[in-house]
């Protein structure tokens, strides 16, 4: 076994534990609220007023609020619209908190990431088997034409999952099949389950693999599977496996479990 792909693999777990782990990782996301609930625009426990606009989401607030857009205090109004990088780049903040604004399916939500969230200073680590080289595997990847399917999210409402392709690799002498998003670098976004999903490792997981190679090429490597965020807050709206996306073995690699303590 490579001594270097077992170190490149620590090193990138203990990076993982620490991102799960950060002030604005997923372990702060305090709640997810969708506007559609609080038609009056006022959502409990978060300051201000909330209101879609068109394109745009409106806040309004008073010194009172105590609110913050761009680390200036707002009083009044502000229009904006989806945060669409890091959480501690959200533009509305409340102290140590940010507001982060999300847009689904022409639905607007607000989430409200708190670094001192008792679920992030209830958690200890994540359980990840050690590296095996045995489950980085050689697959091929064969696009099709892009397609949406609808499936159950975490939450337990149905959205859109949008597929490019499926990735292809072979276990034990058989073939299997995972389908998959391609995003804008290139790089797959598969989310699957197994034989131990549910068991000895979460309901499913995600695996992110490189950008395949220009003849289809690509390495499907479950030590790196992840967990999803919704592992590690409630509040996620994580999407399921789409039909077709829990494999019949088990995979005993990647990250397992969430470790509290």
């Amino acid at each position: 076994m490579s001594t270097h792909a077992q170190q490149e693999w620590r090193s990138w777990h203990e990076g993982r534990v620490a991102a799960v782990a950060a002030p604005y990782g997923p372990l702060s996301l305090a709640g997810t609220h969708w506007l559609a609930d609080y038609p009056e625009g006022r959502i409990p426990a978060v300051p201000g007023e909330w209101r879609a606009d068109g394109d745009d989401l409106v806040l309004t607030a008073g010194a009172e609020d105590g609110l913050t857009v761009d680390g200036k205090p707002l009083t009044g109004d502000v229009r904006l619209g989806p945060d669409l990088g890091p959480v501690d780049d959200a533009r509305v903040g409340l102290g140590g908190r940010r507001f982060v604004v999300l847009r689904r399916e022409g639905l607007w939500a607000v989430r409200d990431f708190d670094p001192a969230a008792p679920n992030r200073h209830a958690f200890r680590s994540v359980e990840a088997t050690p590296y095996d080289e045995r489950w980085s595997l050689s697959g091929t990847f064969r696009r099709y034409e892009d397609r949406t399917v609808r499936v159950r999210n975490a939450d337990g409402v149905e959205r859109g999952l949008p597929l490019a392709g499926e990735a292809t690799f072979v276990v034990d002498g058989t073939e299997h099949a995972l389908q998959a998003a391609v995003e804008p670098d290139g790089s797959l976004w598969i989310v699957f389950a197994d034989a131990t999903s549910g068991d000895s490792s979460f309901r499913f997981r995600f695996l992110r693999p490189a950008a395949p190679a220009a003849d289809g090429s690509v390495t499907v490597d479950f030590n790196h599977a992840l967990l999803p965020p919704c592992a590690f807050a409630d509040h996620f709206i994580c999407p399921f496996p789409p039909p077709g996306n829990t494999l019949p073995i088990a995979v005993p690699a990647g990250e397992r479990k969430r470790l509290d303590g």
